[in-house]
């Protein structure tokens, strides 16, 4: 039984429709990435997961349980992280933990042990009775993080959790994300960044104009949509992009102090390049051969430029 299980979805408002006939299924202990174009609808099915809006037409079960008949039930097995942090300002980090667990229907001790541990894990114990409102924004998002995990959800649904995040934060969040799904629960996450999709989904779906265009592990996505690979060089003199002529090159792209050189034949251009680097008497600085990105899949799907 999948941990989420979404039919038929539509939701309009007004004239637009933001979410159009999309169906989804995201199986247990997946992590699954959600990205797509501003505007495509990706808030919009976040929001119909987890119970804010109403389909205009469609079912939703989360673990197993109907959200509209059951809402309740389906809510309990949920952690929700929004795109900006809503938690209380007037209370402590302590605090907003321990009242989320009191709302999940933790035991008193239980609650005060997990908030504990888990301010621990996202380094800030130290800070544990300070008032949130002394909080920076990476700060509040942990804390928010550790209020959306203190009952062990089966289903962690995340809206942008890393946006406009310090380094120091961004892993920490990350690291979460990897020891929720570690423990055991599926996560639904919604990103804008494809290199930390890349780096932390099983599977990935991408929406377009509400609708579901793409689902795929992400290296099937890459190889359906760009079967090219390129040679990313970099020389300690600088050479122009006419330096690259051979037969097999498709395009030169500049990358900073950089070339990637599109090839049907990658390593036939790597063997050119280091002869034609000693007749010319270059110094190689770096020498890379890279597949198709998941950035190239996602614009190809998209139709972005």
């Amino acid at each position: 039984m999948p941990s989420i299980d979404a039919r038929h979805l539509t939701r309009r408002f007004g004239a637009i429709t933001a979410v159009n006939d999309l169906s989804l299924s995201v199986d247990k202990r997946e992590i699954f990435g959600f990205l797509g174009p501003n505007g495509a609808g990706k808030t919009t099915t976040l929001r119909l997961l987890t119970g804010v809006l109403t389909p205009d037409e469609g079912t939703i079960q989360i673990a197993g349980i109907d959200l509209r008949s059951d809402p309740l039930a389906a809510k309990r097995c949920m952690g929700i992280i929004p795109e900006n942090s809503t938690v209380y300002s007037d209370l402590s980090a302590l605090q907003n933990l321990v009242l989320a667990g009191r709302l999940y229907g933790m035991p008193p001790v239980e609650r005060e042990r997990r908030a504990k541990s888990l301010l621990n894990d996202l380094g800030l114990a130290d800070r544990a009775r300070e008032k949130v409102r002394n909080f920076s924004k990476g700060m509040r998002q942990r804390v928010s993080i550790g209020c959306a995990v203190i009952h062990e959800p089966e289903v962690l649904l995340l809206d942008e959790p890393t946006s406009g995040l310090d380094v120091q934060s961004r892993r920490l969040v990350v690291a979460m994300i990897r020891r929720m799904h570690d423990q055991g629960s599926t996560i639904f996450l919604t990103t804008h960044n494809i290199d930390e999709a890349n780096a932390l989904c099983t599977r990935i779906g991408i929406i377009n104009r509400g609708t579901l265009a793409a689902t795929g592990r992400p290296e099937i996505l890459k190889q359906t949509f760009d079967t090219t690979r390129s040679v990313e060089v970099s020389f300690t003199t600088m050479v122009g992009p006419e330096w690259f002529s051979h037969p097999s090159v498709l395009r030169v792209e500049p990358m900073g102090d950089k070339y990637r050189v599109f090839s049907r034949d990658p390593d036939d251009l790597v063997k050119s390049i280091v002869n034609n680097a000693v007749r010319d008497g270059l110094v190689i600085a770096s020498l890379n051969t890279r597949g198709p990105s998941l950035e190239e899949a996602f614009l190809a799907i998209t139709g972005e430029s």
